[in-house]
């Protein structure tokens, strides 16, 4: 027989091509080698450049299912927060049970380097996801019962201990001066503990409560967005002297609705494509932050053609890029989202910009009016009636302009309210004054003006009057 098995084997050899006796072998192995029973499911962070829902509701999940089992894990906590923040470190496993089921969950984090042989600065990438592994038996119940059961139950667990978020973006690494930026755009959090509401806002009654119904009207009109074929998002535009409080505007909007803050600086976006992967990368129910507008970044259409400096010539953002982000198709990429621009001088901004679609409602942050003092000094100084020295604040307003900050500033430097407001009534005098004393300038430079103009023509020797041939004539006869 062992003969037989070597002659067989020789005449194989001969006669059989290499190609063709590895496909026997592998078939062979194929059908006869000992089949495994456990079935992987790999989940990653990312879709392309979109998150995987799945992924942040597993990351969500698993932090109520660890066990004591558990060897590693990251905990933190910042000032504000009453419990800790845990989360699995890379490598950790979890065993769930679901319906008797016995599921493997491990957290894996793998940093992969690319390198380009025209880069002297290779790029470094990090890839998360999860793997969750079951007998292979229970596939369908994973995929149609368990996972969606993670979804919803990660939804309720968010829901329940919801912390307002602040994004702002971090892509980039200095080498030596040299700005290097990474392959992935990346929002970074903090939580959002602005204490703003729209009973601490120094605004006008009206303007306050316009804002307010429009915010609510917004929310409860998807059925209405999606009917009439509109994206549902809103665009608001604060314009107005520095110190009116936009921002403090935004704060309260973002803890009225319960949105998540992403701050935008336009600054750090290098071409038009980084927009589309930023607004893509934002989720549902924020509030996207573009401050000051109109002097963030110097945008070649405005320049009427000009185009960038020679050392920026890289730069690739564009007025058009801008208002595709705001307006285009890839604005309908999320639900729920509101865009605010704020700006300290509206009359520069380029009229694109302005039309509904894009800025849909403009409101108008004034200097501090009387309502607004008042509002102040409840908040400040926990005046609730009447004061003695409210009359001359209110004259005084009337032709004095102060900000909501400065008059803030004043009421906070004592807790006593006569002193406070006699420093404010001291602060307006001043402003009073001061105004005065420019307008005076102003005329006093107007006046100086007009006599040197008068002075000048005066100075201007006159030309000669020459008698013409015929008068010369007639004075000869």
């Amino acid at each position: 027989m062992t003969a037989s098995i070597v002659l067989f084997r020789s005449m194989a050899n001969e006669l059989i091509p290499h190609p063709v006796r590895g496909y026997l072998l592998s078939t062979f192995r194929y059908f006869f080698k000992p089949r495994s029973q456990v079935l992987t499911l790999v989940v990653d962070e990312l879709d392309g450049i979109l998150r995987n829902q799945v992924y942040d509701a597993a990351e969500t999940y698993l932090c109520t299912k660890i066990s004591p089992d558990t060897d590693r894990l990251k905990v933190c906590k910042t000032p504000k927060e009453k419990k800790l923040t845990i989360k699995l470190e890379k490598g950790e496993k979890i065993v769930d049970n679901y319906e008797g089921v016995e599921l493997r969950w491990r957290f894996v984090c793998a940093e992969a380097e690319k390198n380009n042989p025209h880069d002297h600065f290779p790029s470094r990438s990090e890839k998360r996801f999860f793997e969750l592994g079951f007998h292979k038996k229970h596939k369908d119940m994973v995929l149609n019962s368990y996972l969606p059961f993670i979804v919803d139950r990660a939804k309720t667990v968010r829901e329940e201990h919801r912390v307002l978020k602040m994004h702002t973006l971090s892509n980039s690494q200095s080498y030596g001066g040299i700005v290097r930026y990474w392959e992935g755009i990346k929002w970074d959090s903090i939580n959002l503990e602005h204490p703003s509401t729209f009973d601490t806002l120094a605004m006008e009654p009206d303007l306050k409560n316009a804002v307010i119904e429009d915010l609510n009207r917004f929310v409860k009109r998807k059925k209405f967005y999606k009917r009439v074929g509109r994206a549902w998002k809103r665009g608001y535009l604060l314009y107005g002297p520095p110190g009116t409080g936009k921002s403090s505007l935004v704060a309260a909007m973002a803890n009225h609705l319960k949105f998540d803050v992403y701050d935008l600086q336009l600054a750090n976006v290098m071409h038009d494509s980084d927009l589309r992967k930023l607004l893509l990368a934002t989720g549902n129910r924020s509030i996207l932050v573009i401050e000051d507008i109109d002097c963030t970044v110097d945008l070649p259409d405005r320049r009427h053609g000009d185009g960038r400096k020679q050392h920026d010539h890289h730069l690739q953002l564009t007025l058009s890029g801008l208002l595709n982000f705001i307006d285009g198709l890839w604005s309908s990429c999320g639900d729920e989202r509101i865009i605010v621009f704020t700006t300290n001088h509206k009359e520069k901004l380029d009229p694109a910009l302005l039309r509904p679609g894009r800025m849909d409602m403009h409101i108008h942050m004034s200097y501090c009016t009387f309502h607004g003092f008042k509002m102040l000094a409840s908040n400040y100084l926990e005046i609730d009636g009447y004061h003695q020295l409210y009359e001359e604040i209110e004259e005084l307003m009337k032709n004095t302009e102060a900000t909501p900050a400065q008059v803030a500033e004043e009421l906070m430097k004592s807790e006593d309210a006569d002193i406070a407001l006699e420093g404010l009534v001291k602060l307006l005098k001043r402003k009073n004054f001061e105004a005065e004393d420019q307008v005076d300038e102003a005329e006093n430079r107007i006046v100086t003006q007009r006599a040197a103009k008068r002075q000048k023509i005066e100075k201007k020797p006159k030309r000669p009057v020459r008698a013409t041939r015929r008068k010369i004539t007639k004075r000869r006869y």
